[in-house]
């Protein structure tokens, strides 16, 4: 709880630094700043997005928060300076209809894996394995996305085996294996394809039947309506598109 609390914290004092940037410009009187609260799994591929609509509009900067979907709803929803909000649910983007300027739009899918350290240390070859007691595996907190369909997947195969730890979000555990604090880990699909022999990945069973959708919206509080609206575009249309499926993301 002390760990959540104090990234939460984290995530309002940088949102809060971007309040300048955002009402007066990025760096001269012409340049303008858009920023963007994306849930941590659509880190590398907003990343690379946010190239590609800097490089399309001159003089505009595109700023990024990413953290758990439930922190970024929360933060939009008491005014944070943002522009554009994209969730890895559509309960938490339900969550932040107070914000929203605009129809939320489903933009992608995913699914959760299994993951292990590349060198498997514990053997682990399938879901059930977590049942064993010798194997140390960590997942979302049940308040994120990645969690609640972890829990769901959990339940539905019948896996009694507890995590030795619970993260505030999906890149968290994504690094607690890569640093070897774990022996498994539940991920998206897409963390697997970006971790590359970092880590292994093992299909869950059912996964497709606890799909995650993924939408994003305009903000109310946006001084940049016409900029924030032209990001949502450039995510829902071809080249977006192309982006996210490279990265492992299902269609819309």
């Amino acid at each position: 709880m002390l760990r959540l609390t104090a990234r939460r914290l984290l995530t309002t004092a940088a949102l809060s630094s971007l309040l300048p940037l955002t009402a007066c410009g990025g760096g001269g009187s012409n340049d303008t700043t858009i920023t963007v609260l994306a849930a941590s799994s659509l880190t590398g591929t907003f990343t690379e997005l946010g190239k590609e609509f800097e490089a399309q509009h001159s003089g505009v900067t595109v700023k990024f928060a990413f953290d758990s979907s439930s922190t970024l709803a929360q933060q939009a929803t008491q005014g944070a300076p943002a522009d554009v909000l994209a969730t890895a649910d559509t309960t938490t983007m339900d969550s932040a209809r107070s914000a929203q300027a605009s129809t939320p739009q489903v933009f992608a899918t995913n699914v959760l894996m299994l993951a292990t350290p590349a060198d498997n240390p514990a053997h682990v070859q399938e879901f059930s394995d977590l049942d064993k007691s010798s194997v140390k595996y960590v997942m979302c907190v049940t308040t994120a996305p990645c969690g609640k369909v972890g829990q769901a997947l959990i339940d539905q195969d019948h896996v009694t085996g507890e995590p030795v730890s619970q993260e505030v979000d999906v890149k968290s555990v994504l690094a607690k294996l890569t640093e070897g604090e774990a022996d498994a880990g539940l991920v998206y699909k897409t963390d697997v394809v970006a971790a590359g022999d970092q880590v292994h990945g093992i299909p869950i069973p059912g996964s497709a039947q606890q799909i995650t959708t993924y939408p994003i919206v305009t903000l109310d509080q946006s001084k940049n309506a016409d900029l924030a609206q032209a990001f949502v575009d450039l995510v829902t249309g071809t080249t977006g598109q192309q982006v996210l499926q490279k990265a492992g993301f299902g269609a819309p």
